[in-house]
């Protein structure tokens, strides 16, 4: 493992660039930065609230996830999000020039409900995005989340699944017909089979919300983000434990990579096979690289 980078303000979202630099986000800062090969950090954007999972669309712009903010706690070294935010509105997607770093909102609800915390999200190769939101967690009261698909020409957004709990990372299987879902306090992966864009095949009763069951893990673990590996294994940052868990499609654990922080959140693939692997560990700050023993699955834009 070697370090790319380091005090930077939770970050998460990574992407890889052709350059060889990391774009990704800082959700304590409300930053999108970028990382050079040689750990330089520069800010892109400064959207505010608390900007989350990042992909590339087909323009060539980061589309952001930007779950409203959050309220944090600082103690020896690291640093965790809490609750909602005293100035909280709403969650929203957002489009973030890649040179100019120019923001625009392109949704903050979907069939007149609110946005409340967009979490993560990944692009099919037809120009769509799905995306995840966690929702908000208040002093005695927490949100019921939801997986949903969008045009990143900000023309349509449609609910893919309600409720789901705590939904956090989210990616496409390799033929990009199931969607697979990990939700953070159950610390379980589902996958929602597609009959066509953004429209699920749902699985009935006792299934919560449609979904298909992949994994659980035992002992107290959660899951954050995730991305899927060329052979189609589901790669989940784990928080607690502080891992990265690959998991195979049939609820396999395939084997599991430890890293130094309990706050191990997202991971992206990169480098020109593929095969180098970026994960932030967000509560003491940093990016971190390592070679893969299996190459990322391609996503569908790069830049």
């Amino acid at each position: 493992m070697r370090v790319m980078a380091t005090g930077l303000r939770f970050p998460e979202g990574p992407v890889w660039l052709k350059d060889g630099s990391v774009a990704l986000v800082e959700i304590e800062r409300g930053t999108v930065s970028v990382v050079a090969p040689d750990g330089a950090v520069r800010v892109l954007a400064s959207p505010g609230g608390g900007p989350n999972g990042m992909a590339v669309g087909p323009d060539g712009a980061f589309y952001v996830c930007n779950n409203g903010g959050f309220t944090w706690l600082e103690q020896e070294g690291v640093l965790r999000p809490l609750a909602q935010p005293a100035d909280y509105v709403s969650g929203r997607i957002e489009r973030v020039d890649a040179t100019t770093g120019a923001v625009s909102v392109l949704y903050d609800a979907c069939g007149g409900h609110k946005l409340r915390g967009p979490n993560d999200i990944v692009f099919d190769d037809r120009g769509g995005f799905y995306f995840t939101d966690l929702g908000k967690v208040r002093a005695r009261d927490r949100d019921w989340g939801g997986v949903y698909y969008a045009h990143a020409d900000g023309g349509f957004i449609t609910e893919l699944a309600y409720p789901v709990l705590t939904p956090n990372g989210i990616g496409l299987s390799p033929d990009g017909k199931t969607v697979y879902v990990a939700e953070t306090e159950t610390g379980r992966l589902w996958g929602f089979d597609l009959d066509a864009p953004g429209v699920a095949r749902k699985q009935p009763h006792p299934s919560p919300h449609g979904g298909r069951l992949i994994c659980g893990l035992g002992g107290f673990q959660r899951f954050d983000s995730l991305a899927v590996d060329r052979d189609g294994n589901i790669c989940v940052a784990t928080l607690v434990t502080g891992a990265v868990t690959v998991i195979a499609p049939d609820g396999q654990v395939r084997r599991v990579v430890k890293f130094p922080d309990r706050h191990t959140t997202n991971i992206c693939f990169g480098g020109a096979d593929l095969k180098t692997a970026y994960v932030t560990l967000s509560g003491i700050g940093q990016l971190v690289a390592m070679e893969w023993d299996v190459p990322g699955l391609p996503l569908a834009y790069e830049i």
